[in-house]
């Protein structure tokens, strides 16, 4: 209510001012050019801005009808979700159950933890969410028509000040060049667990499931040799981000121990500036840690380059918000790669690397897939839980194949036990069309780390630039000094080929050295 009586009109009046006016004030007060960048974004919302009473009413509004209360009240169901793995067994949470079945090597037992959640989303539950989704795909499309966007996707585009062509090229080359290295990945999984587990199917429930097969030292990496590691890392592309690395951790910027009530999960908070970044981690010494926090420091290193645009500019766009983070994971991954005590070791970790890839860049899209199905129907009316199993299942198919039992080209055996799983999902409801984000912001850190490899001279300044100007340029202006074009058509599938192509291209060669695949 504050916002809508007070501060509306601040960005609807920015936006309706004339080209000449605005041309004058920056002319008389030169200072004002440092909030172009914002004032450019207030004014890309021009011809989708309602009148002023409109906007004022839904902002007034939206804290009690319409999809917030009712996101609000699936959001609250959902946390309260409790799942049971055997009659005698103790009740966990989703992120409990989730994380047991990712992390087992017991085929049967990561079954059992999907058929537990699978069929927990049934129901009550399922009904709950497709009631949200089915009210925020009406929200949606009916702001759609009203802001007069082009389609399903260009509201979010706009503000991820990104031209719709982009996105459609980013999604079609990911379907040509994605799904085919997807396959791949998973049929030489399917191999290894086959051999290494004695799997007789491969379901759904192995997709994320680790990879046993010795070789591996279990031995825990220190804090102090973590941040060295993190440290060396950086200092390779960047050694002004690896002093502002090593600074955080000295100014105890970093809550690092795993601990009894705390927060699971990492993240780094921008806060403002002046007084973040601080990061939240749960480090139990394990490889993954010591790339999680590479991955969240590199947010932290963004933040403080891109304070100097003050807090209305810092924020980069969803596009670029991963830039220093997933290249600082790269570098460090490479690092410990490279470290490898055995060719067993490699292989494990290039495996995970490339779980993380494909679940960023192929799932992702998959999930963009189903929303694509979901709010094209919602046109059509209300839709029923079971409906939207039927989008989920569809989405699932065209971006992994038909299961094989049923006679298809999928590595995946059987999808038994997924059709709710879309119940859990929150962007879905939060954030319509954001997921594509991710899988941009992957690739084009994949292609920055092979710029970087090829052309080191000058990368570090580079990198700063695109660091240090946070919301204030766009991925094209961004990208253009590294020689990189996203608006190519073949920008996509190149890179897609280059980054994950390259990825399961050694996974495959090391597991044929050691017998795992013919």
């Amino acid at each position: 209510e504050i916002y809508g009586d007070n501060l509306e009109w601040f960005s609807l009046d920015v936006a309706e001012l004339d080209d000449a006016i605005l041309a004058s004030q920056y002319e008389n007060d030169p200072s004002l050019t440092k909030f172009k960048s914002f004032i450019d974004e207030l004014r890309r919302q021009k011809p989708h801005n309602l009148s002023k009473d409109v906007e004022r009413a839904l902002t007034v509004r939206s804290p009690y009808v319409g999809n917030r209360p009712l996101v609000s009240f699936f959001d609250k169901e959902l946390s309260l979700m409790r799942f049971k793995l055997d009659e005698d067994g103790e009740e966990v949470n989703m992120e409990v159950l989730l994380s047991r079945m990712q992390s087992s090597n017991d085929a049967a037992f990561r079954a059992k933890c999907l058929q537990v959640l699978n069929s927990g989303l049934a129901g009550s539950v399922s009904r709950t969410a497709a009631l949200s989704l089915s009210s925020v795909a009406g929200g949606w499309l009916i702001e759609n028509k009203e802001r007069k966007y082009i389609n399903l996707r260009s509201r979010r585009n706009l503000d991820n000040n990104c031209p719709d062509e982009v996105i459609d090229s980013l999604l079609v080359g990911v379907r040509s060049a994605g799904i085919p290295l997807c396959k791949r990945f998973y049929t030489l999984k399917k191999g290894i667990l086959q051999k290494t587990q004695g799997l007789d199917k491969f379901r759904w429930s192995d997709r994320n499931a680790p990879i046993d097969i010795g070789g591996v030292s279990n031995e825990k990496i220190s804090w102090e040799a973590a941040v060295a590691m993190v440290k060396k890392g950086y200092n390779q592309f960047s050694p002004k981000m690896s002093e502002m690395f090593v600074s955080m951790v000295e100014e105890k910027r970093i809550d690092v121990p795993a601990a009894n009530g705390k927060k699971g999960g990492a993240y780094c908070a921008g806060v403002i500036p002046g007084v973040g970044p601080f990061q939240l981690l749960n480090f139990d010494g394990t490889k993954q840690d010591v790339a999680t926090l590479a991955h969240e420091s590199g947010h932290g290193v963004h933040d403080i380059l891109a304070y100097e645009q003050g807090y209305l500019q810092y924020h980069p766009p969803l596009t670029l918000a991963e830039t220093a983070s997933i290249f600082g994971e790269m570098i460090v991954f490479r690092d410990l790669l490279a470290q490898s005590s055995s060719k067993e070791e490699e292989l494990t970790l290039l495996m995970s690397k490339i779980d993380d890839v494909v679940n960023s860049v192929v799932r992702q899209c998959s999930f963009d897939r189903f929303e694509e199905l979901v709010h094209t129907a919602r046109e059509k009316g209300e839709l029923s839980a079971d409906e939207l199993d039927e989008y989920w299942m569809s989405a699932l198919r065209e971006y992994y194949g038909k299961e094989g039992d049923a006679g298809g080209d999928s590595p995946f055996d059987s999808y038994e036990n997924t059709s709710h799983l879309w119940s859990y999902v929150p962007h879905f409801h939060h954030v319509p069309f954001y997921v594509y984000s991710y899988a941009f912001a992957d690739l084009v850190v994949g292609t920055l780390y092979n710029n970087f490899l090829t052309n080191k001279e000058g990368f570090e300044g580079r990198l700063l630039a695109l660091l240090s100007a946070g919301g204030t340029k766009d991925f094209a202006n961004a990208l253009g000094p590294f020689g990189l074009d996203p608006t190519s058509s073949t920008f996509w599938t190149e890179a897609l080929t280059a980054h994950l192509g390259e990825l399961v291209n050694e996974a495959e060669k090391i597991a044929k050295e050691l017998g795992y695949v013919d």
